[in-house]
């Protein structure tokens, strides 16, 4: 089902969240937010609708008395009680009339989820920019760091991601990991899928869908400098292959085994690193080439 427009705008760098009304017996739509946020009191949840800040895809201002309408698509902003402060600054290396590139540092989310909403790359550079129609080309995981490439305009958007998707951008990586014996350079194909927890992914039997070649460009003691070039772009794709050869990314939490880190824990980043991207601008037909100003 198509998503339709959103009826609110950017606010303070963040976009707002959208829902679709589940079938329910929910008198007023004020009652279906009291038990879907129950971290909220309800004087916090009446003050969104006091505020105008619940509103239809039609446009219409959603009261604390409008009647619950199943399958209606609502529009809110999420707001955080307390969000921690993560002390890495990302710079901006890059920036013309289309689009921005940007050194994310490690432990920095590039888009609001879970516990972060400001404190995340495209919410900080839409408001240092005052620029909301800022959006991002592709993700990394919080974990990484590296280049990031972002759009400035509506119209160029598709170009763009585009990119991406039809996989007409090289894309490199740096990772430390242990020292081993195989022979590079070496190309890991498998099939990935979701793992346990959800937020895991693994690799199965059958045919590959993920694709990942790999050089070791410098030896260090008992680890190696690599670098990783994707061919495609599955989720946790570089750790996953990794862990997988028996060199598992140092400082890798996620893999080849979950260790439960502290929030606010910054002592060991993830030696993973987005160093560069390389592609032919859809506009102006010219080779790009953007390399990260971090090291591992």
């Amino acid at each position: 089902m198509k998503q339709p427009k959103a009826s609110l705008p950017i606010k303070n760098g963040v976009s707002p969240n959208s829902l679709w009304l589940p079938k329910g017996d929910w008198g007023t739509v004020f009652e279906y937010f009291l038990q879907q946020f129950p971290h909220l009191s309800p004087s916090e949840c009446a003050s969104r609708f006091q505020r105008k800040e619940v509103v239809a895809a039609n446009g219409q201002v959603l009261t604390e008395n409008s009647l619950y309408e199943s399958g209606q698509h609502i529009y809110f902003y999420r707001e955080l009680v307390s969000e921690l402060s993560i002390p890495f600054e990302e710079k901006i290396i890059y920036q013309d009339d289309n689009i921005l590139v940007a050194d994310k540092p490690h432990f920095l989310p590039v888009a609001p989820t879970g516990n972060y909403l400001h404190e995340t790359l495209l919410v900080r550079l839409r408001k240092k920019l005052q620029l909301d129609s800022l959006e991002l080309c592709h993700r990394l995981d919080r974990e990484t760091a590296g280049i990031v490439l972002l759009t400035k305009k509506q119209n160029v958007r598709a170009d763009y991601h585009a990119l991406f998707s039809e996989r007409n951008i090289s894309k490199t990586y740096h990772a430390i990991a242990p020292g081993c014996d195989l022979d590079f350079p070496l190309t890991r194909k498998s099939r990935m899928v979701k793992g346990e927890p959800f937020f895991r992914m693994k690799e199965i039997a059958g045919q590959a869908n993920s694709e990942t070649r790999i050089e070791r460009i410098e030896k260090r003691e008992q680890h190696s400098l690599y670098q990783l070039s994707p061919v495609s772009g599955k989720k946790h794709q570089l750790r996953v292959h990794l862990a997988a050869l028996n060199i598992p990314i140092v400082n890798d939490y996620f893999y080849p085994t979950l260790i439960d880190k502290k929030p606010g824990d910054y002592s060991s980043p993830l030696q993973l690193l987005a160093k560069s991207i390389e592609f032919i601008d859809p506009f102006s037909q010219q080779r790009r080439y953007f390399e990260s100003g971090f090291s591992l």
